[in-house]
């Protein structure tokens, strides 16, 4: 893996930082982005990296890189827990006492809104990074009020996993375009012998961030909408319930195994690649790692299904920001640069399978070849629709987790915690 990433990043790095020499020592003059009076980006040295854990044993690798070429301004890992609420928990911590301690910040793309307007993370250059490259919806994430305040690392759009070995010993030819079709596969595939103790369908319903994403998901691809592009709540509607029925009700009728509630995104993983489930709704770094497990060769990737065809996946993804309160900022713009390139981009696609925000990546043939599920992908993200992008993102993601939850467990009827849900976001949206 060294040698691989040798040659990939050796030109990149070596370019970024003699590209950013003059202008990351800058003053309060143009910074690169046709603005006048931005961050001064100047200080070199030691800097932090702030994520959550590395799952997929890939970043070690290229920090190591960057400091081999960069001995005197080295990079040091901070690693946070798996959980996203509680990495957004200690940056903010973090950030609230004004410390030096957190660098560079892997903020999920929701949370660049918030960070922005509390002023925690510095508006950056935007004219040194390739932003022309990348695929649009992906761009627009790290920008807040036109400014850009983050640089795109990773994408992500939710596909379907599935089977394709079970499907097709049941006679299925195609993957399900629509939950009815999804139920109907399942129950045929689980007339098969060696499937009769498996369950249909899971993704990440435990009550954290990635309940957000997947009612998100429902909502939306049931016609529904959880808010408006700016952040007015519509999530009372026959849509959205539409949605969350569907969800409740597969837990009601085993579609969705009881323990589905409690599952994030590696406890759905491991589920599927050890054989319990027959689809999975996950993120692409998933194809990797199953590839590695008893399934390989035995499941390929699909569109998520929707109430009526095709349904829209959260947008995810991985933006690169800089604490306000951070020292050695030149080095950081650096780093910032080298790992946000696309050479990075190429590196974790083919070693952890993440979504990279570059479009070329998406459209090489002998990539497509390599990675047959990059079309699916791409398609996922275009159609990608936002988490609600708010300024106090914290509270609303906690309101649509706690209804959310409260239906999936049985304590709420759909339309009662939608209902409740509504009336919070309302009074959220009034107090902004």
């Amino acid at each position: 893996m060294k040698t691989r990433i040798t040659r990939a990043f050796q030109c990149s790095a070596v370019l970024a930082a003699a590209g950013l020499l003059l202008s990351a020592c800058g003053s309060s003059g143009d910074d690169g982005s046709g603005q006048t009076g931005a961050t001064s980006f100047e200080g070199r040295g030691p800097i932090t990296f702030v994520a959550g854990k590395d799952t997929t044993g890939t970043l070690q690798p290229l920090l190591d890189r960057w400091n081999k070429l960069h001995p005197k301004e080295k990079v040091t890992f901070i690693q946070l827990p798996t959980d996203a609420d509680a990495q957004r928990q200690q940056m903010i911590q973090n950030a609230e006492t004004k410390s030096d301690a957190y660098t560079v910040l892997y903020l999920d793309v929701v949370w660049t809104s918030e960070f922005a307007a509390h002023r925690w993370i510095d508006q950056l250059p935007e004219k040194q990074f390739p932003l022309d490259k990348m695929l649009k919806p992906v761009v627009e994430t790290a920008k807040y009020r036109d400014g850009l305040y983050a640089a795109p690392s990773t994408s992500d759009g939710g596909m379907l996993y599935y089977r394709t070995d079970l499907l097709k010993k049941a006679g299925i030819t195609q993957p399900p375009a629509t939950w009815a079709e999804m139920k109907s596969a399942c129950a045929k595939v689980k007339k098969l012998p060696e499937a009769k103790d498996m369950s249909c369908y899971a993704g990440q319903f435990q009550k954290y961030e990635g309940l957000t994403v997947n009612f998100s998901e429902a909502v939306n691809s049931a016609g529904g909408t959880v808010t408006d592009a700016n952040g007015k709540p519509d999530v009372d509607t026959a849509e959205a319930k539409k949605g969350l029925d569907f969800l409740v009700d597969s837990v009601k009728d085993g579609t969705i195994p009881k323990e589905g509630i409690t599952y994030q995104e590696e406890d759905s993983r491991q589920a599927f690649q050890s054989g319990k489930l027959v689809f999975l709704r996950n993120w692409p770094y998933v194809y990797s790692l199953a590839g590695k497990s008893e399934i390989a060769g035995k499941y390929a990737v699909a569109p998520l299904p929707g109430l009526n065809g095709p349904g829209s996946s959260s947008l995810g993804g991985h933006n690169l920001a800089l604490s306000s309160f951070a020292k050695n900022k030149a080095t950081a713009v650096d780093f910032m640069k080298f790992y946000t390139s696309e050479e990075s981009a190429n590196y974790f696609l083919k070693e952890a399978a993440l979504a990279p925000p570059y479009t070329a990546l998406y459209d090489d043939q002998a990539l497509v070849k390599q990675y047959p599920y990059l079309p699916v992908l791409k398609e996922s993200i275009l159609r990608a629709v936002p988490r609600p992008r708010v300024v106090q993102y914290g509270d609303v993601t906690a309101a649509i987790q706690q209804e959310a939850y409260a239906a999936l467990n049985g304590s709420k009827s759909s339309a009662q915690a939608l209902k409740n849900l509504q009336k919070d976001l309302q009074q959220k949206y009034a107090a902004q």
